[in-house]
């Protein structure tokens, strides 16, 4: 079956780079019929929409802000007819360190935007659109919210329920939509740049497939997922990750 969105419209939270721009250019390489992208600097995104044609549109504000969400749904549905697709990308991780000296206030900011906000998208895109007419959510994991690490542990906690949280809402939201997840390893961006920058061979060489992912290897996965080839599928992580939780997990 071609992978493919054609008529389908939707949200990508955080699209201004990496990731989440990764998706939604892939999405309407896969024939969506518009894409809302979402992110806190209006010039930034405004730039991004302008390039990538009519097809796409940019809504600012705050990943954590209701109103902000339920706008670029009612936004989707006035310009292009619908909401059917939510992609969950936005994330942060303002700090790293132990759970025990990491500071309060930057946990609760990593908390709030990666666990908290996909559900306030999630019940906006519920709310206005997918509760009648069905659809289908995506949330960028992580695989560090599948198993424990160092300095990164408010992050980790925070995907682990983003996880359980996809799961959930799967229980919850079927039949009428799907909902899965992808626990990403670490991909060439901004946001990870901490974690490869100082090394990137050596990061590398911890994929057993030798190498860094890339965006768009997080995009062609968020797209299958999407669409009708996934449509037996919801309540799933999947790891896009360069074998690191798979082929990585030998023993010995």
């Amino acid at each position: 079956m071609e992978v493919r969105l054609d008529g389908r419209a939707g949200i990508v939270t955080g699209a201004s780079r990496g990731i989440g721009e990764a998706i939604a250019r892939s999405m309407l390489d896969a024939g969506a019929s518009g894409v809302v992208l979402t992110g806190r600097r209006p010039e930034t995104i405004g730039a991004l929409a302008a390039e990538l044609g009519p097809r796409a549109v940019a809504v600012a504000g705050n990943v954590r802000d209701p109103d902000h969400a339920a706008e670029a749904v009612a936004t989707a549905v006035r310009t292009f007819g619908s909401c059917d697709v939510l992609v969950n990308n936005a994330g942060t991780n303002p700090s790293a360190g132990s759970l025990m000296d990491v500071d309060m206030d930057a946990v609760d900011a990593t908390w709030d935007v990666n666990q908290r906000a996909p559900l306030v998208w999630a019940r906006a895109a519920w709310d206005g659109w997918m509760r009648d007419h069905g659809g289908s959510v995506l949330s960028i994991g992580s695989v560090g919210g599948m198993a424990p690490g160092p300095l990164l542990g408010a992050y980790n906690v925070s995907k682990a329920a983003l996880h359980h949280l996809t799961r959930q809402l799967a229980h919850e939201l079927a039949p009428g939509v799907r909902v899965n997840a992808i626990a990403a390893a670490v991909v060439r961006t901004r946001l990870s740049e901490a974690l490869w920058a100082s090394d990137p061979e050596g990061a590398a060489r911890a994929h057993p497939l030798g190498r860094l992912g890339d965006p768009d290897d997080v995009a062609r996965a968020a797209v299958f997922l999407l669409s009708d080839a996934a449509a037996w599928i919801t309540g799933v992580v999947l790891p896009v990750d360069g074998g690191l939780t798979g082929a990585g997990a030998a023993l010995g």
